[in-house]
């Protein structure tokens, strides 16, 4: 009797508390890959920031004022801090170094119509607009830089248009 009723149902307990995280924890990765493949399906047309620090973040703000809809900005990032802030933000972020190709290609790079560089330093500024124009050519891009003298160059790498922060601020 003590085996049908308590012994029995806290077997049954057990199972339930152990078999459901491991279930969650083994589907998650599969859930994952089916929600980015649905998400990378439907993206065109789209707006890739690089480097979602203070410049990216005013960025994005500024596109979304001007109309852009949330769901067509994609955020590439390195800093863990960042990526959290752009998902608290509602952006689909990449996490990587957008110097990188694959890194780029994971934000659909060669279906987008916008590309704003906006890492916070000049040299990796000039990597990412060389990589993207590497990528897509005919994406539009928008790069920031520090300091002017390096404006030029980032018009020579393939940037549509170049802000000078030093002179913006």
């Amino acid at each position: 009797l003590l085996n049908v009723l308590v012994i029995t149902p806290m077997r049954i307990l057990f199972l339930i508390v152990l078999v459901g995280p491991t279930v969650e924890v083994l589907t998650e990765r599969p859930r994952d890959q089916i929600r980015q493949s649905r998400w990378r399906a439907t993206l065109r047309d789209h707006t890739i920031v690089v480097g979602y620090g203070t410049k990216g973040r005013s960025a994005v703000r500024a596109l979304i004022e001007d109309g852009t809809d949330l769901s067509q900005v994609v955020a590439v990032e390195s800093d863990p801090r960042h990526v959290a802030e752009a998902t608290a933000d509602g952006i689909a972020v990449v996490q990587g170094d957008g110097t990188r190709d694959e890194v780029l290609a994971r934000a659909q790079l060669a279906t987008a119509a916008r590309v704003v560089v906006a890492v916070p330093r000049d040299d990796s500024a000039v990597l990412v607009t060389l990589t993207v124009r590497t990528g897509n050519p005919t994406a539009y891009v928008v790069a920031a830089v520090r300091e002017s003298q390096n404006a030029a160059l980032l018009k020579h790498s393939g940037a549509d248009a170049v802000i000078v922060s030093s002179e913006a601020a």
